[in-house]
Parts: structure tokens; C-alpha cells; sequence
């Protein structure tokens, strides 16, 4: 059970696997994408039809409980499917959920992203049993990774859906000999679905800024209240003392711009509705120099 391209690379695996053979997948429904909304089946889906796997997609899990239970199989893996189990699933198989955190921290639907946005070195993948509520249930092995310092989200997607694919082979094959263990509900953390409206940034802190650009491109992106989008940015520094959106060094390939902490180098814009262009071809056009400000 699982929809994204982080459930795809895990189902790649397990089909790969000369020891493991899935049965059928079950994943959320086609979905419309881009500006023509076209409707288009999610990643899981695709690679399980080309290899011969029945593939069931219900609005609501719920609905489909008779469907689930018709399928003998030894384990049902879970990996960002997008819907609660029922009970009667939970009673079918063991459940084992791959949950792209170091759990108990960033339960939830946004995990990677949190770790960027809170500056985190190190996370990881749990391997978990499923219970009825969220990413509580008994943890049965943690798989660690390091976070590169500049590292963005679609790299750290990428690199846990490997570390996350070998977990599920490694635990589906010493199942019998793992001793699942309870989290420490005392040292839990939430994390929410990420919506658009959290790419509105403000010149405040500029590490925190370069968190939330890291975790939130390709999206939302980062954006200020107008509607620029800081398309393209490092951190310079963090310690400084700023004017807030000030312009206060002009590179060859970039501009710096100031926050209340910290300062940006910004080397990509997009200003609403536009295309995105070089900072230099932004201020340029806007006759912007050092000492004024992108607010």
C-alpha cells in the first residue's frame, strides 16, 4: 500500500526481491496534474501493471476492507499510502509501515520536509507495526541517514526511499526473529500536511529562511507577500544585523540581501506570473542598487 515515488522505489525492491512476491497493490486514485489537469495514475501504479500486479485504487480504504481480506497474503508494507488502515485490515496481516523519520519524532504526513525545515543532520526510516492511530504502533528496526548541510527535499526523497527500500527487504526477511519494542510517547513530535500557504517567508532569519526554501522546493517554493519567489538562494551567513530585505552586496552571478539575522545570496527570482530569471536581470529591470530593498 503506497502512492508516491518514495512507494514506488520500495515496491521496485520488493518486485526485485527472488524471495518476495507481492501479490497487489493498493494505492490512491488517478490523480489531475499540471495546468491542463490531466489525469494522470500515480508512480506505484504504472510499475505495477507493467509487471502483472493487480492494482486496486478505492476512494476510501474502508470501502475496500472485503477486497483486502480476499487476498491471502503474509504482510501487508505501507509506505506513504495516503489513508488509514481499518482495524480489520490491521487484524489480516502484520502491517509494516516505513515511516521516513527517526520515530518517534515527525509523526505525521511531512516528515523530510520537517527535518529540513528544523536544520536536522540526521534522520532516517522506521519500520514500524501499524496500529490504529498515527505512527504510534511498535518499531521493529531504524535505518539512519545523514543530512548534507544545503541538502533539498527531492535529494533527501530520493536518498530515504532507498535506505527505506532496503529496510522493508531486510525486516520482511528476519520478521520472525525481531522484537518489535514501544515508542516513547514522551519524546513524540507532529508534523502536518504541507499547504501552499507555508512558502510565505519573511526576511527575518536568514537560516531559517534557507531551511524553509531546502524543505518546501520544488514545492510550495519559497515566497514574499508579493509574490516573488526566491527561485534559486544559499545562506551567506547567519549572524549579521540586517535591514530586512535590503540589498547590501552586488556579485557577479548573484545579488546579498540582508535579513533582520543573517543574509541571503539570491542567484534566482520569479516575480508572479512570470518567468523565473536571474537576480542581476531582476534588479536591473527594476533599477535596484545596493541599499534599497526587494519589500
Amino acid at each position: 500500500m503506497g502512492t508516491p515515488e518514495y512507494a514506488r522505489v520500495i515496491l521496485e525492491a520488493l518486485i526485485k526481491s527472488e524471495d518476495i512476491k507481492v501479490v497487489a497493490l493498493f494505492t490512491q486514485e488517478d490523480r489531475p496534474v499540471g495546468r491542463k489537469q490531466i489525469l494522470t495514475p500515480p508512480a506505484v501504479k504504472t510499475l505495477a501493471l507493467d509487471h502483472g500486479i493487480e492494482v486496486f485504487q478505492p476512494k476510501k480504504l474502508r470501502d475496500a476492507i472485503s477486497e483486502v481480506l480476499a487476498i491471502e497474503c503474509d504482510y501487508i508494507v505501507v509506505a506513504a499510502y495516503g489513508q488509514m488502515l481499518p482495524s480489520e485490515i490491521l487484524d489480516h496481516a502484520p502491517c509494516i509501515n516505513l515511516h521516513a523519520s527517526l520515530l518517534p519524532s515527525y509523526r505525521g504526513a511531512s516528515p523530510i520536509q520537517h527535518a529540513l525545515l528544523n536544520g536536522d543532520s540526521v534522520t532516517g526510516v522506521t519500520a514500524m507495526l501499524m496500529d490504529e492511530t498515527l505512527d504510534t504502533g511498535d518499531i521493529l528496526r531504524i535505518s539512519t541517514l545523514e543530512i548534507d548541510k544545503d541538502e533539498m527535499q527531492e535529494s533527501l526523497f530520493a536518498r530515504l526511499s532507498v535506505v527505506a527500500a532496503d529496510l522493508s527487504l531486510s525486516v520482511l526477511r528476519d520478521f520472525g526473529d525481531l522484537l518489535p519494542y514501544k515508542q516513547d510517547d514522551s519524546k513524540a513530535s507532529y508534523c502536518k500536511k504541507i499547504a501552499r500557504s507555508d512558502g510565505l517567508v519573511t526576511f527575518s532569519n536568514a537560516k531559517d529562511l534557507y531551511n524553509r526554501y531546502r524543505a518546501f522546493t520544488p514545492w510550495p517554493s519559497v515566497f514574499l507577500s508579493s509574490g516573488l519567489k526566491l527561485a534559486r538562494i544559499k545562506l551567506h551567513e547567519d549572524s549579521s544585523q540586517n535591514r530586512a530585505g535590503e540589498i547590501v552586496g552586488i556579485e557577479k552571478d548573484h545579488i546579498v540581501v540582508g535579513c533582520e539575522v543573517g543574509s541571503l545570496e539570491i542567484y534566482e527570482l520569479q516575480p508572479e506570473s512570470k518567468k523565473q530569471m536571474s537576480s542581476l536581470s531582476y534588479i536591473n529591470g527594476k533599477r535596484l542598487k545596493s541599499g534599497d530593498t526587494l519589500l
